[in-house]
């Protein structure tokens, strides 16, 4: 991947907890910021949604579009928010919701990344008790490849 999918400013850390909605709603938010996405991505995530939770486990979840929505999609990006009080994704518990844009197939590359660094206990458990979004940031910094 040419450039970095994921920059500093697309991390957050929130206290509290949000409904699924508003999380989706962010994280199209902050890919629409970084320009990668378009107004229509949101719709696109909540299409995905319908046919398929996008609960990965491990306090996970990963909303995109679907494929026939693609062309909502203008550039590869990440956003990762951390919700500390939690997100019930149709009755899972989520604290980590990363958006995901990918343009063509990059966005298996994105996700394998992800499932890399969430597959590993320990890294959740750093990730979780981050006290900064410059620390997340540096954990996250192999999904730039």
């Amino acid at each position: 991947m040419s450039s970095d999918v994921l920059k500093i400013e697309q991390v957050r850390i929130h206290p509290g907890s949000v409904s699924k909605d508003d999380a989706m709603r962010e994280a199209a938010a902050i890919l629409q910021e970084a320009g990668a996405v378009t107004g229509g991505y949101y719709d696109a995530m909540q299409l995905r949604e319908e046919t398929v939770s996008t609960y990965m486990g491990n306090e996970l979840a990963i909303p995109h579009g679907t494929n026939e929505t693609k062309d909502t999609i203008l550039a590869s990006a990440l956003s990762f928010v951390r919700y500390d009080g939690g997100v019930d994704w149709s009755g899972q518990p989520v604290t980590f919701v990363v958006g995901i844009a990918g343009k063509g197939d990059e966005h298996l590359e994105i996700l394998s990344q992800i499932a890399l660094i969430f597959s590993d206990d320990d890294e959740v458990a750093t990730l979780k008790s981050a006290g900064s979004v410059e620390e997340i940031f540096a954990r996250l910094s192999s999904v730039n490849g």
